[in-house]
């Protein structure tokens, strides 16, 4: 073919409708579908369902496996063509406009019963791609299936309710009426903020939905911030890592490698669910150039997902020694009960004042408060701390990675606000020694096994052990200690850089 004969896929062309609802490139879709065992497209009694369609693109991708599948049992080109999407095809589109793109990629055209539709057995517009407009059920001003602000999604007809027929129900095995085979899509990530600081995840909703259809394979890609954080994912954390039904996974720590153009915080990941198979899962993580497995792996062992295996024996040599987590040393969020944009200070100090150290539109800073205001954890005013910020790096966007953002060490009396989580010492000497340890790879490295995102929480630092901060800490005493070997220690290096001391 030469260059001017060049047609491209149009779904490889779309421009993503926002970061949450993103459309999946046609080599990713086969990618997945390709983890399926192949004679389901090989059946004419395979059905397959995409709950939450865009593009069109994995019904069109399974349709074309189908059609060449099928093709010694249907020799009749229109014959196959009308069964698979009469009887095995389905799809539930999340907007119309998504609903109309679906059926012109699917079906050739935008209603399903249109002269130029693939299909000739239609007697409807939408086919089997379907977009139900449906309104929230609300309760207490949020949603009951989705979480949704009344406020914010209690809209006019004229406007998209986004409440996604597949996870407004209580019985999804109605929608169509009957089971599926294989469920699989790239589901909505979230609800945009109702007017506060959060966003609301829903892809954990669809992935629920589906199991309890109960498919033979559920397959979906969604966002990895599951694997360690995110607003209100503990318990649907908990139950991926405790499902033996989850085979495998796909793990991409950057997200734009998949959808060109797009940063989904913490990256992507797909999985391939199976219900009559359990077992370990077999794991690999993909970096550019970089794959690492697939590795069999018990998603049970930690509380949270180690996202690359070639961790795993640093992080048990580290645990079996059974300490003390430095977070028993380290401030909860809010100790001194004061939000990052608090401005209830004064910017020159006043009798009796203590500094209070804050982050404003990413610059440092420090005021001044009157000791009796903070009324809150007022026993740690007189400590050394030694402040981190809790957004700092890029959530491993780029490696090496310095995990943490920077430092800095001062003297008691003092208070911060929520910008910052801090370690307490009672001398100057002891937080100096922990910050020789805080800007270590060995300790940064332990807080990136539990930190998915430019945000560090107080849990992302849980596997840090404690040490004896009567002495200064490196590396190489770090590494001596736990028994890494060279070629773990080659694998830290090459994940964190190097940090600068602390500010004084």
């Amino acid at each position: 073919m030469t260059e001017s004969a060049y047609n491209p896929d149009v779904l490889s062309c779309l421009a993503n409708l926002s970061n949450d609802e993103v459309f999946t490139p046609p080599a990713l879709a086969n990618r997945i579908l390709d983890m399926l065992p192949q004679e389901l497209f090989q059946n004419p009694d395979s059905t397959f369902l995409d709950p939450g369609c865009k593009s069109g693109v994995f019904l069109r991708e399974i349709t074309k496996r189908l059609m060449a599948g099928l093709e010694t049992r249907m020799p009749e080109v229109q014959a196959r063509a009308n069964h698979i999407f009469t009887r095995q095809v389905y799809g539930l589109a999340i907007t119309e406009l998504t609903g109309l793109m679906s059926r012109r990629s699917v079906y050739a055209a935008k209603t399903a019963n249109g002269p130029y539709s693939y299909c000739t057995a239609f007697s409807d517009a939408q086919g089997l791609i379907q977009h139900r407009r449906l309104a929230h059920t609300w309760k207490e001003g949020r949603c009951v299936f989705c979480g949704a602000s009344q406020e914010a999604y209690n809209r006019e007809e004229a406007l998209e309710t986004y409440a996604y027929p597949f996870i407004h129900t209580h019985e999804p095995e109605k929608l169509f009426h009957m089971k599926f085979d294989v469920i699989i899509g790239n589901p909505p990530y979230q609800l945009g903020s109702d007017g506060g600081t959060r966003d609301i995840p829903i892809y954990n909703r669809f992935v629920e939905q589906a199991k309890k259809l109960k498919p033979r394979f559920l397959c979906m890609i969604i966002p990895s911030r599951w694997m360690a954080s995110g607003l209100g994912l503990s318990e649907f954390r908990k139950d991926m890592l405790a499902d033996r039904h989850i085979r495998r996974l796909v793990d991409y720590p950057v997200a734009s490698e998949v959808f060109p153009g797009v940063e989904v915080k913490g990256g992507v990941c797909y999985f391939l669910w199976e219900r009559d198979s359990e077992g370990d899962c077999a794991v690999t993580s993909i970096r550019g150039e970089d794959v690492a497995g697939p590795f069999s792996r018990d998603l049970r062992e930690f509380d949270v997902f180690v996202r690359d295996s070639r961790a795993l024996s640093i992080l048990r040599k580290v645990l079996a020694r059974k300490e003390a987590s430095i977070t028993e040393i380290l401030s909860v969020d809010k100790e001194f009960g004061w939000t990052s944009n608090f401005d209830g200070f004064h910017a020159k100090q006043q009798p009796g004042d203590v500094p209070l150290h804050y982050i404003r539109s990413g610059k440092r800073s420090t005021g001044w408060i009157a000791r009796e205001a903070v009324t809150k954890s007022a026993h740690l005013v007189d400590t050394w701390k030694l402040l981190i910020p809790q957004a700092g790096s890029d959530g491993g966007q780029r490696i090496p990675d310095s995990v943490l953002g920077q430092s800095l060490l001062v003297a008691s009396p003092s208070a911060c606000t929520q910008s910052y989580l801090f370690f307490f010492l009672p001398s100057k000497e002891e937080a100096e020694h922990l910050d020789s340890y805080l800007r270590s790879r060995f300790f940064r490295f332990l807080v990136s096994l539990r930190k998915i995102t430019q945000h560090a929480t107080r849990s992302t630092y849980t596997w840090v052990p404690v040490q004896d901060f009567c002495q200064a800490w490196s590396d190489e005493k770090l590494y001596a200690k736990y028994g890494i070997n060279e070629a773990e220690v080659a694998y830290i290096e090459s994940m964190i850089r190097e940090m600068p001391p602390a500010e004084r």
